[in-house]
């Protein structure tokens, strides 16, 4: 299916499950795309699901741009017109969790509730990259051929469509608690293999750098008068005390850490993520 935007570019997005409002989901990123088939089956008796990817992204139209939040919140509410939703249950993962989170305070009238899994809170980098990056190498040299590879493709100025794909497999891996067993997520998250849309992740990943921690952020955040559940792995290479910040600042948040699970909760704890996000939105 295909959603236009008010600027002309066009968007996959597909609606799956039975009747009744659908969960929205937003992938991660930036410059990756919908990830989410598993999540759709495991929530199928839970609630219908749509998703789409980013654009410039995945088996969304190529374009230049703009790569900015505004725009890329502009592109949600698109994907929300085009299914006719006057509110809308919204899930984002990681980077999707920002972008879920800028709608909502773009929007808030239009936001059901909001599903924030595995962001990074709304402080600046300095509170968690460095940990991040530090445990990230850390896990990657469990496995020291893993991590010369990854060095090997990292450092090279040009990579072949195959070389891109090894690389984000190598860097994926570092997400699963299993180590031994890692490249394999790692490996189902690249197949199919769209390519990854390098521009958008370096423009808005600097736009998080000017924007993220600031008081008006802060400011926002405190007055979202929007039902929110934070759903964490605790294995999260990503420290989880930089989502302190939001929890603290939300006014209506509920928590959920899954000590089993890491960055994609949903792989790792199926049944504890259907559960949190079944009680999250249905109630007990």
């Amino acid at each position: 299916m295909t959603v236009t935007t008010d600027d002309g570019v066009r968007l996959w997005a597909e609606r799956s499950g039975g009747e009744g409002d659908p969960l929205v989901l937003c992938h991660g990123g930036p410059g990756l795309w919908d990830m989410f088939g598993d999540v759709a089956e495991l929530l199928a008796d839970v609630t219908p699901v749509i998703r789409w990817d980013q654009r410039g992204c995945g088996r969304s139209e190529r374009c230049d741009g703009p790569w900015t939040s505004e725009r890329f919140v502009a592109d949600l509410d698109a994907v929300r017109g085009h299914f006719g939703l006057e509110r809308m249950a919204l899930l984002g993962h990681s980077w999707g969790a920002q972008l879920a989170l800028s709608y909502a305070l773009a929007h808030p009238d239009r936001v059901r509730c909001l599903v924030y899994v595995a962001g990074t809170g709304i402080g600046p980098d300095s509170d968690w990259y460095g940990a991040y990056h530090h445990t990230f190498l850390t896990r990657l040299a469990d496995h020291p051929e893993r991590l010369a590879r990854w060095q090997e493709l990292t450092a090279r100025a040009e990579r072949t469509r195959d070389e891109e794909r090894e690389r984000a497999v190598l860097q994926w891996s570092a997400e699963f608690e299993d180590r031994d067993g890692a490249l394999e997520p790692a490996g189902r998250m690249a197949d199919p293999w769209f390519g990854i849309n390098a521009e958008s992740n370096t423009v808005l990943n600097e736009e998080r750098k000017r924007v993220w921690g600031t008081p008006e952020l802060y400011s926002a955040c405190e007055g979202l008068d929007v039902p929110v559940l934070i759903i964490d792995g605790a294995r999260d290479i990503r420290p989880r005390t930089a989502v302190d910040s939001l929890a603290k600042a939300l006014p209506h948040a509920r928590r959920v850490i899954l000590p089993d699970a890491g960055h994609l909760p949903w792989a790792e704890d199926p049944k504890g993520f259907r559960e949190a996000l079944r009680l999250g939105m249905l109630g007990p």
